[in-house]
């Protein structure tokens, strides 16, 4: 799955927005060992089928963690509850692994999706040429998740090309 997950990352970051040149992977990726990939799977027959979406966490001191690298495949970005089930599986588990604090880097355009989610923005900067928002994460609202790294499975639903 980590494979598929880069490569849905290289898919959005690099090839559809330009954010990077090439590829994506950085030294959150090479260099932290608390890094973990989660996945959104497609189900067929029982078994997973295909990946949908990934988000990325990691801890950057201890109890502070951070989400980034949210990438859902073009077909599924309209699915009503893909991407803020990623975000929510994303912060559940850093809370389950002692989170006291999660942020992220947000694109503006993502910005509302994270506020009706419980998110507050702490400052707006440009990063990587374009418009995003410092966003902290309220974690009343999101409730440990000690088993999230069978993904979040969608049982039923369509694909949309």
């Amino acid at each position: 799955m980590q494979a598929q997950a880069l490569a849905l990352r290289r898919q959005v970051f690099c090839d559809e927005q330009g954010l990077f040149d090439g590829d994506d992977i950085d030294a959150i990726d090479r260099d932290n060992p608390s890094t973990r990939l989660l996945v959104a799977l497609s189900c067929w027959g029982g078994q997973p089928d295909e990946l949908l979406g990934t988000v990325r966490i990691h801890e950057a001191a201890p109890g502070l963690w951070w989400g980034s690298r949210l990438a859902v495949q073009r077909g599924w970005r309209q699915h009503g509850r893909l991407g803020s089930t990623l975000i929510r599986l994303a912060v559940s588990s850093a809370h389950a692994l002692g989170c006291r604090e999660f942020l992220a880097q947000v694109q503006a355009q993502n910005v509302p999706l994270f506020q009706r989610l419980n998110w507050r923005v702490l400052d707006e900067q440009i990063l990587h040429g374009r418009p995003h928002a410092l966003m902290r994460a309220d974690l009343a609202f999101y409730p440990p998740c000690e088993t999230p790294y069978a993904g979040y499975v969608l049982a039923q639903g369509c694909r949309h090309d």
